[in-house]
């Protein structure tokens, strides 16, 4: 684009540079010419005053000649009794025609002659001054170079203006471009700084305004997706407390079995549906909070269950994921502890930091249950027999996304820890 408009402004100078010079070079040699011949003209007037009439003189006139040969140009003065005065020059056909008493100019060999006859007492004689080509063209080439260098610099000065033109306006294309771009591949922050044209500004601002409306709209729906996702919690943590009244151990765990399999797809639905595959972590939370927040709503189905829940966090964790999103990840490895140990195994949450240089957060969910049968199955999202294994791939997701990871092992008292590495972040 940028090339193709240069392009344009280019041949349009050239034109209207063509259309302008061109008439403009032919003027100055005209110019040229018509000073020449008006020159030649005067020389002979001059020596005509002296070649005939009552002022004819001989020595009179061949002073007239000689002053006026001192230039380019050359005067003769043809007598009637066929003498010259001056340079020889040919009697040609317009010296002739000339000797009828007819003035003129003609052209000859090698240049112009203006010719003049003057009457007197002897006949008719004829002033000729010869003008060279080299004075009819005197300045011509210069005009022509001046034309020229006025040209090209026209021609360079537009070069240079209307690549600038162009670089703005295909930079704001671009920008456009790029952004739509953005906007295409899920990075719904991505924003233009209208530029160029009024037209390509518009533009701009209604890129802008479908991206903020894009992502609010997208923000509602998540509103929507976790608000959805606590008010199903409740009910489902109740049906799992239900489940516990059924006398009969076989019918009790085919229940429980369908409350997890309801549990774990829920709990992937209402992930992917808050985070698109193409989108990085957003938002920041204190996981602490988080941590003891959680901690407080599965402290009533741990008491109904006879677990002993232990919550530590050593101070504020600034992380780069959203409270909500955190949140869910929690609520998914705790609530395998719940699916996949006995009643009355104590669990423990915690909020660590790493003592080396990374500061890393570590959000720990450790139980003290059997723990991982095969850490190869687990780490594929693939439950071990008896311990934590759904839901692992929710959780790993959220850490990823925050640039993190997830870690999987058994603790000191042998029972399965999940330990999310979150990096983080300043206080804002």
């Amino acid at each position: 684009m940028r090339r193709l408009l240069l392009l344009y402004g280019l041949a349009m100078t050239t034109a209207v540079l063509v259309a302008f010079l061109v008439p403009l070079g032919l003027l100055a040699r005209s110019l040229a010419q018509e000073r020449a011949l008006d020159a030649g003209r005067e020389d002979a007037q001059g020596v005509a005053v002296f070649a005939g009439g009552v002022a004819a003189d001989a020595a009179r006139l061949e002073a007239a000649v000689l002053d006026v040969n001192t230039g380019p140009r050359t005067t003769t003065v043809f007598r009637p009794d066929g003498s010259l005065v001056g340079p020889a020059a040919a009697v040609t056909t317009a010296v002739e025609v000339a000797a009828g008493g007819r003035a003129l100019t003609a052209r000859t060999d090698g240049g112009v002659e203006v010719l003049l006859p003057v009457g007197g007492a002897d006949g008719v004689s004829v002033v000729r001054t010869f003008v060279p080509d080299g004075e009819l063209t005197a300045g011509v080439a210069q005009a022509w170079l001046v034309l020229t260098g006025v040209g090209a610099v026209v021609l360079a000065a537009t070069a240079i203006a209307a690549d600038r033109i162009a670089a703005r306006l295909s930079r704001s294309v671009l920008d456009l471009a790029t952004v739509a771009g953005r906007l295409g591949a899920g990075d719904l922050t991505a924003r233009v700084e209208p530029s160029g044209p009024r037209e390509v500004v518009a533009v701009g601002h209604v890129l802008n305004g479908l991206g903020a409306r894009v992502s609010a709209l997208l923000a509602d729906e998540r509103e929507l997706v976790a608000d959805l996702s606590h008010r199903l919690r409740t009910p489902i943590t109740a049906l799992r407390l239900d489940t516990e009244l059924l006398t009969d151990p076989a019918e009790r765990e085919q229940v429980t079995g369908h409350v997890d399999q309801l549990v774990a797809g829920l709990d992937a639905v209402l992930w992917a549906a808050r985070h698109p595959a193409h989108e990085g972590a957003t938002g920041r939370c204190d996981a602490a909070g988080v941590v003891r927040e959680r901690g407080t709503f599965w402290e009533v189905l741990a008491s109904e269950q006879g677990r002993a829940l232990t919550v530590e966090t050593a101070g504020p964790a600034e992380v780069a994921v959203n409270a909500d999103e955190l949140g869910a990840a929690l609520d998914v490895l705790i609530d395998n502890v719940f699916s996949h140990t006995p009643d009355g195994t104590a669990f423990r949450l915690a909020v660590e930091r790493d003592a080396g240089a990374s500061g890393a957060a570590r959000v720990v969910v450790e139980d003290e249950g059997p723990g991982f049968v095969d850490l190869r199955l687990a780490e594929r999202g693939r439950s071990g027999a008896g311990s934590t294994g759904l839901g692992l791939d929710v959780a790993r997701r959220t850490a990823e996304r925050a640039g993190g990871r997830l870690v999987l092992g058994n603790g000191a008292a042998g029972g399965a820890r999940i330990v999310l590495e979150l990096p983080t972040l300043r206080e804002p």
